[in-house]
């Protein structure tokens, strides 16, 4: 049987950015739709896209209205921190509201406009591999003064996504259907109008419309990429092995130039690279564990896709 892969948040440039671009007007006001009557500014579907809202990064995703959520007073947890004022603050809200909008404007249930991807909607038939416990679940008992939601293997293993927090989340798929899925994506055009310089972000980031500019200082991703030869094509590496990685070179604090290079990661180990000069599309799917079946830390899976993307360029004459 092939394996099968969570997504992750790499559903957020191949479902829900699509379908909002597809389907949303960018710049109306969508305050009073979105339940943020209060709000002193705009919330526009571009701010979503963007991550320029001003929303916090994460809140765990319980029946109560998210505008009522932030209103409350939370533990101190780094998930549960506020956005940086002024910046792009990377947060699944976002595509949360996303998703809530998509299915007010079109009437349509958003798993249902997300199979339109062709990738699969969970609960899945196959269950990926299991990545353990991470600190979202610590953040969610502070959060809720409950347990997280319980697990099912054929669900996300995000908390939010368990509890059914549609936008961010919730898509699997095989090497293959990715492949299709990505071949698909690139020619509708789709990475091409996320590829759009729209916000500057925490830590020196640049977002556009659901990808984000990848650079090329020393030890980041942008510079492994810069040197793959120019021309278009669909490209899935895939490792569904959990052994220990080996060590990626340090990562320089300049974060260098912009590579050419946009992308996106998934929690769960997935990656995704675009290049809109001749429109190559490069994704990773590997799983988030190492040996034992312990979880991999953020250093560990740095690590492990430098690996696959190194073993990649030496293939391919990068």
């Amino acid at each position: 049987m092939k394996p099968f892969y969570d997504l992750a948040s790499l559903a957020k440039p191949l479902v829900t950015a699509p379908l909002a671009l597809a389907f949303l007007d960018l710049d109306a006001d969508r305050r009073w739709a979105l339940g943020f009557p209060d709000r002193p500014s705009p919330l526009t579907v571009r701010q979503l896209l963007s991550h320029g809202s001003g929303l916090p990064p994460w809140r765990p995703f319980t029946a109560e209205p998210l505008a009522s959520l932030l209103a409350r007073p939370l533990p101190d947890h780094p998930l549960l921190r506020g956005a940086t004022p002024g910046l792009a603050t990377y947060s699944d809200l976002n595509y949360r509201l996303l998703a809530d909008l998509l299915a007010q404007e079109t009437g349509v249930p958003f798993a249902a406009l997300g199979r339109a991807s062709g990738l699969s909607a969970a609960p899945w038939g196959v269950a990926p591999v299991q990545v353990p416990d991470g600190p979202d679940t610590a953040a969610w008992t502070l959060a809720t003064g409950g347990p997280p939601p319980p697990r099912d293997p054929r669900l996300p293993h995000d908390c939010n996504a368990r509890a059914g927090m549609a936008g961010h989340a919730g898509f699997g798929t095989t090497a293959d259907q990715l492949r299709q899925a990505l071949a698909r994506w690139v020619a509708a055009g789709w990475p091409a109008r996320m590829a759009v310089p729209t916000a500057a972000g925490e830590n020196g980031a640049q977002w556009g419309l659901g990808l984000q500019v990848l650079f090329d200082g020393a030890g980041r991703f942008g510079q492994l990429l810069s040197s793959l030869p120019p021309g278009p094509g669909i490209h899935v590496i895939e490792d569904a092995g959990d052994d220990a990685p080996s060590s990626a070179p340090a990562l320089a604090a300049d974060p260098g130039a912009p590579s050419g290079w946009w992308y996106h990661l998934g929690y769960t180990g997935p990656a995704l690279f675009f290049r809109p000069s001749d429109q190559a599309c490069l994704a990773l799917l590997a799983h988030r564990r190492g040996p034992g079946g312990t979880l991999l830390d953020v250093d560990a899976l740095r690590a492990r896709r430098w690996q696959l993307l190194a073993r990649f360029m030496g293939q391919s004459g990068g």
